[in-house]
């Protein structure tokens, strides 16, 4: 197999230094705007240079962001080039130009280590499809947030220390939104459920809710009532459809998700055969991420195609109805109080977010069962 690297920064470099000890692949030309030089790669500039390439047969995307990586992908593809991403936001996006594209061109096209980072989740989601339907998938799926919310919790740390704590460890970015707000994990269960349940979501009808409002003294709430928060992607099987959003949640201190440390992951699936099955382990970083990029490589060699079939266009249905932590403002039906904050009756999924977005002040978490 011959490789293009699009992109030489924390996981291209990681995937050159793995594939230089195989015998069965090689990086040949690594696409960088940066002057760079390797003993067996040539770097270069031009991704024509890689696409009138006949010898390359495989492209692995590591550049991230969404331009120009989708532009190329789409070019590589349609150059009759094997396709290999790490870029979760390329894949969520451009899911319904993408896959109809590499079936139709027929070329191999894998994203494995765009959720879960060295966790190997989609390629799991990929077996366990094979023989049981799944109910349920998600969970902790990004370790930024976990790393702000296990530090809150465990150091007494507020929001906006662990936060900066985070940044100095390079767990988070300067820019750190799209963690906190959710964005991330948004793209990692849009993927999972279109990969478990074999559909194609529409963004719009997915809600998203992140961390950013959470402040101590809700902690301390969560400790007093045995609860721990943690941000959580759901994608359920319903009678109705589909129930799928991104939003912080309260577990009992005795559940696996409670003590997940630091900015590791743990996410999971339930199937009719299996019931539960959870994967842990780090989300992100050189070696756990590019390993699973090799892992991709290895299954397009062996003529493995994308993990599921392309579904049919969907709209989540988030009519299911939860009892909600809130802090400021709720004004609705009220099952227990927690010293300035409250425990909500039944309310939808759909309607808390929406509240959520006309109440800029105001938290809320769900109560999970």
């Amino acid at each position: 197999m011959k490789i293009a690297l699009l992109g030489f920064g924390v996981v291209g470099r990681g995937v050159y230094e793995i594939t230089r000890e195989r015998s069965d692949m090689q990086v040949t030309k690594v696409l960088c705007l940066e002057d760079i030089s390797l003993p067996d790669a040539q770097a270069v500039k031009n991704i024509r240079d890689i696409l009138e390439d006949d010898s390359i047969d495989t492209v692995v995307e590591a550049m991230g962001g969404l331009h120009p990586a989708y532009e190329f992908v789409r070019a590589a593809m349609e150059a009759g080039k094997n396709v290999v991403s790490s870029n979760k936001a390329l894949v969520c996006t451009y899911y319904r130009e993408l896959l109809p594209l590499a079936q139709k061109m027929g070329v191999g096209f894998r994203s494995t280590a765009a959720v879960g980072g060295g966790i190997g989740w989609l390629s799991e989601l990929e077996r366990a499809r094979r023989v049981q339907t799944l109910r349920q998938v998600g969970g902790i799926m990004n370790g930024t947030c976990n790393y702000i919310l296990d530090n809150m919790t465990r150091l007494g740390k507020d929001y906006t220390e662990a936060l900066k704590q985070a940044q100095a460890l390079g767990y988070a970015e300067a820019n750190p939104t799209t963690d906190v707000e959710g964005i991330d994990t948004w793209h990692k269960i849009i993927l999972s459920s279109n990969i478990a349940f074999g559909i194609s979501l529409d963004f719009d009808s997915v809600p998203v809710a992140g961390i950013s409002r959470i402040l101590a003294e809700d902690i301390r709430r969560f400790a007093a009532h045995g609860r721990v928060c943690k941000l959580l992607g759901i994608g359920k099987r319903t009678e109705d459809g589909f129930s799928v959003y991104v939003q912080p949640a309260l577990v009992g201190q005795d559940q696996l998700e409670a003590n997940v440390p630091m900015n590791y992951n743990l996410i999971t699936f339930v199937g009719d055969i299996s019931d539960r099955m959870s994967f842990y382990g780090q989300g992100a970083g050189r070696y756990p991420t590019a390993y699973n990029v090799v892992q991709d490589l290895v299954d397009v060699a062996a003529g493995k195609g994308f993990y599921a079939p392309y579904g049919v266009g969907t709209k989540a249905d988030n009519t299911e109805t939860l009892s909600w932590y809130v802090r400021g403002g709720w004004d609705g039906q009220i099952s227990e109080d927690w010293d300035g904050a409250v425990i909500t009756g039944k309310v939808s999924v759909a309607d808390m977010h929406a509240w959520l977005k006309t109440h800029s002040d105001a938290f809320a978490a769900s109560v999970q069962e």
